[in-house]
């Protein structure tokens, strides 16, 4: 992997994060409908998977490289 690859893979990794914070300060507003709260929710939920499938892809890479050693 190239190491702008690389850069970009972070830098989506931690995008996900920021954008699954930024979920969960929205949901612990008391002043949300529930309905804005489901939607949130879900957002929040696809982001962390999304970052999960990345992290574990990565593990998958490592392992990889580790193996050729």
């Amino acid at each position: 992997m190239a190491k702008e690859d690389l850069r970009t893979e972070t830098q989506n990794f931690e995008a996900k994060l920021e954008s699954a914070k930024k979920v969960l300060e929205t949901l612990m507003n008391p002043e949300i409908t529930l309905q804005d709260s489901l939607k949130a929710y879900e957002q929040g939920m696809s982001e962390l998977a999304t970052a999960q499938k990345m992290l574990e892809e990565a593990e998958i890479k490592i392992n990889e490289i580790k193996s050729k050693q």
